[in-house]
């Protein structure tokens, strides 16, 4: 389970910096965008492992989310499965702060970013405590249950 909180990430990140350029992926060209991180949650999910990412957005969408949203199709070749939430649907759940992953319901991984969308210096955090992990859970299982799979999402 994979919790996207912000609006923005690494705005300098040279493919963001591109796709704002006119630069599109081309879904046929698998070869040009494919990478390690599509091996890993390919792999994981030929072992039956369910990968699931809600990303909460404002709206009317940022540019950087447009830049996600135009490159999701990469998630769901490698067998994610997306999902997006307005911000404003979310104004009654209880969230964590902070962007996190949560793996086999045993340990959740939090990142923290600078008020740039830069990952921190020390932006990694594990933790197995069960308390926290069981929030982070519960939390994604509310927004997830809320959310609007990617291919019924329009953004504004």
């Amino acid at each position: 389970m994979h919790l996207e909180l912000r609006d923005s990430y690494m705005l300098d990140d040279p493919e963001f910096l591109a796709w704002q350029q006119g630069k599109r992926l081309d879904p046929a060209d698998r070869s040009s965008w494919w990478g390690g991180w599509h091996d890993a949650v390919s792999a994981a999910t030929a072992r039956g492992v369910v990968v699931r990412r809600v990303r909460i957005v404002s709206e009317p969408i940022s540019d950087y989310v447009r830049y996600e949203y135009d490159c999701t199709f990469t998630n769901l070749a490698a067998g994610e499965l997306v999902r997006w939430l307005p911000r404003r649907r979310t104004t009654d759940l209880a969230l964590p702060g902070a962007d996190f992953w949560v793996f086999d319901g045993n340990q959740a991984l939090f990142h923290h970013f600078t008020g740039e969308g830069q990952l921190d210096e020390d932006g990694r955090e594990y933790t197995d405590d069960r308390a926290r992990v069981h929030l982070c859970a519960k939390a994604f299982e509310a927004v997830w249950q809320r959310a609007i799979p990617h291919e019924e999402y329009k953004p504004r």
